[in-house]
C-alpha cells in the first residue's frame, strides 16, 4: 500500500543523500532511503544516520528499487538524467517528485526540464532504452509539474531566468545551504591545524586531465605548506600512489563526501580544488567559518559539468 505520508529518497551519490537529509531536515519530515550499494554511499548513510538525519526504513540496491518506489507517493529522486529513473518515472507515474542535487548537473537539468537543452546528460551520447524511453520520462515530469508536484531541492545557484521558466512549468524551487550539516559534529580524520586541503579529482579517470599534469598541479598546491589530500571517490589507485608520494602530501581516505568530512570544523580552512561542485557545496559548508575554497584549472581540461 503507498506510503503517502513518508517520501522515498532514491539516491546513487554522497552528495545525493546529504540532500535528502537536508530535505529531511527543513520539512521536519522522516524519509526513507534506497541507497545504490556502493561503499562510500553506505559509509554516508551510516555517517548521516549518526549524526541524527531524519531517515526512516533504508535499504541497498542494485538497478532500480521497484518495490520501494511503489510503496511511496512521493519521490526524492537524486539523479533525474538516469535511464533508470527515466524507466521508472515512465512506468509507475508517481504523484509528487523532489529532485535533489546531482553536483553541477542540477542547473542542466533544470534547462532540461524547460526545454533549453536536451533532456540527456551534458557530453553523454545516449543510445539504447535510455533515449527511447526519455521523452515518455520529461512527459510524466511535466504533468506532474503543471499540477505543482514537482520540486527541485537545490544549493546550486539557478538564477532568475530559469527559476520563472520553472515556474511556467508549474515547478518549484527550493534553495538550502546545508543548514542542517552545518550544524552537526565535525568528523575525526581530516586535516590538521598546519595543514592546508587539497581536493582529489575523478578527471584523470574521466580522461579530462593527463595523469602527470594532475600530479603536478598536486605538487604545486603542496609547496610551502603540509598538505592533507582527500580522495575523490573515484580516483585510481595508481594515481592516489603517485600523490602519496610527494613530498608534505598526507593522503587521508574519510570514505565520506569532503562537505561531510569537513562540516563542523572550528578553524579556517584553505582548500584548494578543480572545478567541481564541492567548489560550490563546500563555500555553503563552510560558510561563516574563515576558510577559503580556489578554483584552479588545467590546461586541455574539458568544460563539461561535472557530477560527484
Amino acid at each position: 500500500m503507498p506510503r503517502a505520508d513518508i517520501p522515498l529518497a532514491w539516491v546513487e551519490s554522497p552528495l545525493q543523500m546529504i540532500g535528502a537529509a537536508e530535505w529531511a531536515a527543513a520539512h521536519g519530515a522522516r524519509v526513507d532511503l534506497a541507497g545504490r550499494l556502493v561503499a562510500q554511499v553506505e559509509e554516508t548513510a551510516a555517517e548521516l544516520t549518526a549524526r541524527g538525519a531524519l531517515f526512516g526504513a533504508q535499504a541497498g540496491y542494485y538497478g532500480i528499487p521497484w518495490r520501494m518506489l511503489r510503496s511511496h507517493d512521493h519521490w526524492l529522486v537524486g539523479d533525474g538524467f538516469s535511464g533508470q529513473f527515466r524507466l521508472a518515472a515512465a512506468l509507475l507515474r508517481p504523484r509528487r517528485i523532489t529532485f535533489l542535487d546531482d553536483g553541477l548537473n542540477a542547473v542542466a537539468f533544470a534547462d532540461a526540464l524547460t526545454g533549453e537543452r536536451a533532456f540527456a546528460r551534458p557530453g553523454v551520447a545516449e543510445r539504447g532504452l535510455a533515449a527511447r524511453i526519455a521523452p515518455f520520462a520529461l512527459d510524466a515530469v511535466r504533468l506532474r509539474a503543471a499540477a505543482g508536484a514537482v520540486d527541485l531541492f537545490t544549493a546550486f545557484p539557478l538564477g532568475d531566468r530559469r527559476a520563472s521558466r520553472l515556474r511556467d512549468l508549474g515547478a518549484t524551487t527550493t534553495r538550502h545551504a546545508f543548514e542542517w550539516l552545518r550544524g552537526t559534529r565535525g568528523s575525526p580524520a581530516g586535516p590538521r591545524e598546519d595543514e592546508r586541503v587539497i581536493l582529489g579529482s575523478a578527471r584523470v579517470a574521466d580522461g579530462l586531465v593527463a595523469r602527470s599534469d594532475y600530479v603536478a598541479w598536486v605538487r604545486r598546491e603542496a609547496r610551502g605548506k603540509p598538505a592533507c589530500y582527500l580522495p575523490h571517490r573515484r580516483e585510481p589507485e595508481e594515481v592516489l600512489g603517485d600523490v602519496a608520494r610527494l613530498a608534505g602530501v598526507r593522503v587521508v581516505r574519510t570514505g565520506l563526501p569532503v562537505e561531510l568530512a569537513l562540516a563542523g570544523t572550528s578553524r579556517p580552512l584553505d582548500i584548494a580544488t578543480l572545478r567541481s561542485s564541492a567548489a560550490v557545496t563546500l563555500r555553503l559548508v563552510l560558510d561563516g567559518t574563515g576558510s577559503e575554497v580556489r578554483e584552479a584549472s588545467l590546461e586541455g581540461a574539458s568544460g563539461r559539468e561535472l557530477a560527484r
